[in-house]
């Protein structure tokens, strides 16, 4: 081959361009570049700027928000354990109160027992008193009419009547006593 072939083949290789168009590309992209770097790229650094901004103090809202919220929760355990504890001391008081009434009327319920019998015993004793004053009477009347019938004579005085009464009655106390 020729050199003049070799170089007309060279000069017409498709992946070589053209000095003059690769001056003009050149050209072309600096200047593309150029008004790239001063017009869309401060635009763009400053989206993203406000983007980061923007991110960065949603995360600040978020950490003090979690703050808060964690404040909230701890005041709100401190509540619950705060009513928990009043909770107790009521139920405790309660507890307490109930305790003491519960004493009161056991104590009222005995006084009540103690004055119930103490009467019961005084009404019994009384009853006792009335019904042995009625026997004596009752007896004495029975000894006088039959001590009247074995004497022989009436015995209608009221002093007589009363001593062999009381001597009667006092020897049946007395063989009722042995007896025993």
């Amino acid at each position: 081959m020729s050199p003049l072939l070799t170089i007309a083949a060279e000069a017409e290789n498709p992946l070589v361009p053209p000095i003059p168009e690769l001056v003009i590309g050149l050209l072309a992209f600096v200047i593309v570049f150029g008004f790239l770097a001063k017009k869309l790229l401060p635009n763009i650094n400053k989206v993203l700027e406000e983007r980061r901004e923007a991110i960065e103090g949603g995360i600040e809202k978020a950490e003090a928000a979690q703050t808060e919220a964690q404040s909230v929760l701890e005041q709100y355990k401190a509540q619950l354990a705060e009513a928990r504890h009043e909770a107790a001391r009521l139920r405790q008081e309660a507890q307490e109160q109930g305790a003491s009434l519960i004493a009161e009327m056991r104590a009222e319920g005995q006084r009540q027992r103690e004055e119930i019998i103490a009467a019961g015993h005084a009404q019994i004793e009384a009853d006792r008193k009335a019904a042995a004053s009625a026997l004596r009477q009752d007896v004495g009347k029975l000894a006088t009419e039959l001590a009247g019938k074995l004497v022989g004579e009436s015995l209608e005085d009221h002093a007589r009547q009363s001593r062999v009464i009381d001597r009667f009655l006092g020897e049946l106390e007395e063989k009722a006593e042995a007896a025993r």
